[in-house]
């Protein structure tokens, strides 16, 4: 039996009264937690002691929305993010292509541009693309993962030409003779990945276990699939077979086109096998508010015909999968940015409650909630949803809603301190790869709220240090039904723990991002370790 007792700094519980001197974890599991004296008793000499120096111990970050698979393919793509024009664009791309020594007709994936901070203002283009290379297919992502641009060449391999309609629930882009011109919107991009050549298993996995790293580095033990499809979950479960997981994967199912995942891999549903286990569905409901393409009940700033964005599936549709998910008793997770998008979640579900009553709570998620209204927030609360804030929004594009939204809306973006006061249960995420699964950083921008241009945007929706942490800690945990077994410290729950240079309810709120995850630990083994701290 391995024994191992954490002592000498602060432990954060998160239980009542919030701190304890001393905690022993067995075999993974938190067997007692309390003064230093009592559970000292318990040392045997084969007890590892773990004296904290004064660092601050708390549970492990859980992750409520990412895309793991998603993170894992970036690594064997052009990275793009940061790009300042459409120079450093192709140059980055004609680097990539020299180094990787590409073949001709070979595909150059890209990932990671944003046309809001490109000195163009506007997204690149085919001819821009075909400028690197004509005979490879070239298609870039945006950093959303909404939208991407496709040159000559890759526009070839999808068949899309002047006859082709927009498809619903997508834009392609095309020049003032109608002629595609390598921008694609939404479905339209999103439904493009069926035609890029997979990388070989051996790949994939070697750029999955580089994205779990990702993870245990920022103090992550408990990880989401938030779209997958069979490509993406034959990989899971290859890797969890071969005991390649370390961290909790969940993985939630396409609806619309793969529900027949479930069914054929129950022994998955809602139980861990070697840490991969299917959580439920996952839908989108409209786009992103940054790219415009959320589904707004008022219009965008400076548009014309009064430009709303665009919903992805009917209301009937909606009610539809609602029904599925109540039906089988499965939780669904809805993408929803704009008011609109949120409104449409909330009616199906609850026109779908009237056919399927509960029988348990599925406890559905919306996604983003970008733009959720107070009115929403309180109809969501009565209905058991849970709101899973994309809060980096106030930093990373929290200028670019001021021009999109004006301040009114803008300032109303992740409205969490709202969600407080409503009652409606809430997490936090970055939604990786838009952004990397800096939790501290997630917990900095929920409390200050402030964009980088250093406006303060939305100050009544600032929240305390401490309830940010709940977002991604014990909130988290019971958005995944598992708030018995992890979230916080307290004997019988799972030893997942994170060391942490500071305790963030000491410190300057301006510095909690500064703060450093020294160690993370997933069921009492240590998985990362700070290289200035390998003593821990």
């Amino acid at each position: 039996m391995k024994s191992t007792i954490y002592y000498g700094g602060d432990i954060l519980t998160l239980e009542e009264g919030n701190y304890a001197q001393a905690i022993l974890v067995e075999d993974g599991i938190i067997k007692q937690v309390g003064d230093a004296s009592t559970v000292f008793i318990s040392k045997t000499p084969q007890t590892e002691m773990v004296d904290l120096k004064g660092k601050t111990l708390m549970p492990a970050f859980i992750d409520s929305h990412s895309h793991i698979t998603a993170l894992g393919n970036t690594f064997g793509m052009v990275d793009l993010s940061g790009a300042s024009c459409f120079d450093e664009i192709t140059d980055r791309i004609g680097e990539y292509k020299k180094q990787n020594h590409t073949s001709p007709k070979e595909w150059i994936c890209g990932f990671g541009y944003d046309n809001n901070f490109l000195k163009e203002k506007r997204h690149p283009d085919k001819e821009m693309l075909d400028k690197v290379c004509k005979d490879n297919p070239i298609i870039i992502s945006h950093v959303s993962g909404h939208m991407g641009v496709a040159n000559s060449s890759a526009l070839e391999k999808f068949d899309i030409t002047k006859q082709t309609k927009d498809p619903k629930g997508g834009v392609i882009g095309r020049d003032d003779g109608g002629i595609p011109n390598g921008y694609l919107e939404e479905t339209a991009f999103t439904s493009m990945t069926p035609f890029i050549p997979q990388r070989t298993l051996k790949q994939l996995t070697n750029q999955m276990k580089t994205a779990q790293k990702v993870y245990f580095q920022n103090g992550i033990t408990t990880v989401q699939d938030g779209f997958t499809k069979k490509a993406e979950w034959e990989l899971m479960m290859t890797m969890a077979k071969d005991q390649q997981l370390k961290a909790d994967v969940i993985s939630y199912i396409q609806l619309d086109g793969n529900h027949d995942l479930i069914e054929q891999y129950r022994q998955y549903q809602d139980v861990y096998n070697n840490h991969l286990k299917i959580g439920g569905y996952k839908i989108f409901l409209d786009g992103s508010p940054q790219g415009r393409t959320a589904y707004l009940s008022e219009p965008y700033e400076n548009t014309q015909d009064n430009y709303c964005g665009y919903p992805v599936y009917s209301d009937e549709q909606v009610e539809d999968f609602m029904r599925i998910a109540l039906k089988e008793g499965r939780q669904i997770l809805v993408h929803c940015n704009g008011d609109a998008a949120a409104q449409q979640m909330i009616d199906a579900y609850q026109n779908a409650l009237k056919h399927c009553p509960q029988h348990k709570s599925i406890r559905p998620v919306m996604i983003h909630a970008q733009l959720v209204r107070p009115d929403q927030l309180s109809v969501m609360k009565r209905l058991g949803m849970i709101a899973s804030f994309f809060v980096d929004h106030t930093y990373y594009w929290g200028d670019i809603h001021i021009k999109n939204l004006g301040r009114g809306r803008a300032f109303q973006i992740s409205p969490v301190a709202s969600a407080l006061k409503a009652g409606t249960k809430y997490t936090f995420h970055q939604d990786t790869p838009v952004i990397q699964p800096n939790m501290l950083q997630t917990i900095w921008c929920a409390v200050n709220r402030v964009t980088k241009e250093g406006i303060v945007i939305g100050e009544q929706e600032k929240i305390s240090p401490l309830d940010a942490i709940k977002g991604v800690t014990i909130n988290a945990a019971y958005q995944y039904f598992e708030e018995d077994k992890k979230g916080s410290v307290r004997a019988g729950k799972q030893a997942d723990l994170i060391i942490l240079s500071e305790n963030p309810l000491k410190v300057d709120p301006w510095k909690i991002k500064d703060i450093q995850v020294l160690a993370t630990i997933k069921d009492g083994e240590t998985v990362y370790c700070a290289e200035d701290n390998g003593n821990i």
